[in-house]
């Protein structure tokens, strides 16, 4: 699971219902732990945070401490207790018990534990059932090394003959999700009582040795026992952590471990060289609090509040922009400040005349309205260059330019048909060719010319013969009407490209696509769901070359909310469906940033009255 860094999105302090809500979550989870087991874990009146990473992964654990438990999906569903939490609580789970230390060794080096490792009592193994959490521990020493989840259970591995994976490991000692906190936290007294943290003793009393009596050779372990595979499909695998490990011995480990990085989680500050330069907010004054609130404001409206992404609500300035301007070690909380409220802050910014802000009477949240760059403060603060800025300037930069080498370009063209294949034939004009209508109206005329079918006593009449009546209008006459003899020359145009076949051609960047038919338009319809909440379908994208799933991402990032991409219910194609009443937002973001003219966008606004 922790076998290479991901990028954290966010990290902050859970609410009191959250709180509650993990606690009953734990005590679900595992059935073992009692309410003083899990106060252990999770002091009442401690602060508790929660570390979110782009794979989905929550990370909890008690602030400035160790991360005591780690959510997979993030849903709650599939939680399990870190080795520093087993450490504390060693019997939290259930565990295997290893062979040898040479199986160890693979263990904390990624793989997934076999059953031909695993050592079985003489009463035998206890009954489980797949996916349960178990831990793994190794002769002699009560501290686990690894959590994972079993991937049978106990009536099918005994039918298996106790062969194949036994355990999919999960989190193990030494993994990135322990160097991300080792050396950077001063423990809590007494939490490592029975383990050396640097020099733990089930690492050190099972490394093989040949002078030692009764040590395990490599030769002499199974190749049952080792799982080297990947185990996790959405993160990449770092192969040479299992390689260190299986070729090293513990100073090269030591060595070769300092060489991973591990600045991408949000637990260690990239910033922070020892603990002394963390700021602990509760040493802060309320002065100073509000101070940073104000820092970190102008610092986002510098930098990443831009004038055509308003207005954006409240909550989105807070956790997209001034959130991530934020000091390093410091981790800010309105709720420390004067304002107690991100509402009454922004209000008392407002009242400066910095920002504009109003509140949405739907939403029930203030919604930054414009931001004036022509008050003091603004213009007298002096924005940090701090590197992670540069690389987002260089990503605009990449964004902007892909964007531009994949402007949209929409051609209508018209192909000859039945009706008018006499007119092309007469002039020699290629029937398998696509015309512009400008092409089509020239040769038409080229036609009209050849057999001089204009009305000598008016030049802007067309006499009609027999071939180009026919091109015109057979088939277009109700039965029983007289066949017109002549028309004017502006409507001539016009009558004999709608006889022809429609194409339409799209064109961005690179990719080209000729289309049979009238150009459809991009639906975009708001319609209310369930619980009257507002849902914004966006549809008939592959038209103009746009890929579904991209746009989904942006506007997940750009609008704050969710987004899923579906097939279109008896139709072929995709539609995009986004959280929320967005549909001018929407509109002006395919107009924008993807080129399509308004007269193909279609829009629908099913809840307004």
């Amino acid at each position: 699971m922790f076998k290479k860094a991901v990028e954290a999105k966010a990290q902050q302090r859970l609410s009191g219902a959250d709180r509650k809500k993990l606690k009953r979550t734990i005590r679900d989870r595992f059935p073992r732990a009692s309410d003083a087991d899990i106060d252990a874990l999770l002091p009442p009146k401690a602060e508790i945070t929660v570390s979110k990473f782009q794979n989905r992964v929550h990370v909890y654990g008690v602030e400035g401490g160790y991360p005591l438990f780690f959510d997979v999906d993030g849903r709650g569903s599939e939680i399990y207790p870190t080795v520093f939490a087993l450490w504390k609580l060693p019997d939290l789970l259930p565990s295997f018990m290893l062979k040898g230390g040479e199986v160890s060794r693979f263990v904390i080096g990624g793989a997934d534990l076999m059953f031909p490792g695993i050592s079985v009592p003489v009463e035998g193994l206890d009954s489980f059932s797949a996916g349960e959490p178990w831990a793994v521990k190794v002769p002699g020493n009560p501290a686990p090394i690894a959590v994972g989840s079993t991937t049978m259970s106990s009536a099918e591995a005994l039918k298996a003959g106790l062969r194949g994976k036994a355990l999919r490991i999960m989190h193990y000692y030494r993994d990135l999700l322990w160097q991300s906190v080792e050396g950077h936290y001063v423990p809590n007294p007494g939490f490592l009582e029975d383990v050396v943290v640097e020099d733990p003793s089930f690492l050190a009393s099972n490394q093989p040795s040949d002078s030692s009596e009764g040590a395990t050779r490599e030769s002499d372990v199974p190749e049952s026992c080792i799982n080297n595979e990947n185990t996790e499909e959405s993160i990449d695998v770092n192969d040479s952590i299992s390689n260190t490990f299986a070729a090293s011995t513990q100073n090269d480990y030591e060595k070769s471990a300092k060489e991973i990085t591990t600045d991408d989680f949000a637990l260690k500050s990239a910033n922070v060289a020892d603990t002394k330069s963390d700021i602990d907010l509760s040493s802060l004054s309320i002065e100073d609090v509000d101070s940073h609130l104000d820092r970190c404001l102008l610092q986002a409206l510098h930098t990443t509040v831009k004038d055509k992404d308003l207005p954006i609500p409240g909550s989105t300035l807070w956790s997209n922009h001034v959130l991530p301007c934020r000091p390093s070690g410091i981790t800010l909380d309105i709720k420390k400040s004067s304002h107690k409220k991100l509402s009454k802050w922004l209000q008392a910014k407002s009242s400066t005349g910095l920002i504009a802000v109003k509140e949405d009477k739907y939403k029930k949240e203030a919604m930054l309205v414009s931001v004036n760059r022509g008050h003091p403060e603004y213009l007298q603060f002096k924005p940090e260059k701090r590197p992670v800025e540069k690389v987002d300037q260089v990503g605009d930069a990449a964004s902007s330019e892909s964007r531009s080498q994949k402007a949209l370009e929409v051609v209508e063209a018209y192909k000859s048909s039945v009706h008018v294949n006499p007119i092309f034939a007469s002039v020699g004009a290629d029937t398998g060719k696509l015309y512009l209508a400008s092409e089509a109206t020239d040769i038409v005329f080229k036609y009209i010319e050849k057999e001089n079918l204009v009305k000598q006593t008016n030049k802007a009449i067309v006499v009609l013969d027999a071939t180009l009546c026919d091109a015109l209008f057979k088939g277009a006459i109700k039965k029983g009407s007289a066949y017109p003899t002549e028309i004017h020359k502006k409507d001539l145009s016009a009558t004999f490209v709608s006889r022809m076949q429609a194409h339409h051609i799209v064109t961005r960047g690179s990719e080209s696509v000729v289309r049979k038919g009238a150009l459809k338009t991009v639906q975009i319809m708001t319609e209310r769901r369930q619980g009257n909440k507002k849902v914004t379908k966006v549809s008939g994208l592959e038209t103009f070359l746009i890929d579904a799933e991209a746009l989904a991402s942006e506007l997940q990032k750009k609008f704050a909310c969710s987004t899923t991409v579906a097939e279109l219910p008896g139709k072929k194609g995709l539609e995009v469906l986004i959280q929320g009443g967005v549909i001018d937002d929407v509109a002006r973001h395919l107009l924008e940033q993807y080129g399509i003219p308004k007269r193909y966008i279609e829009v629908l606004d099913k809840t307004r009255k």
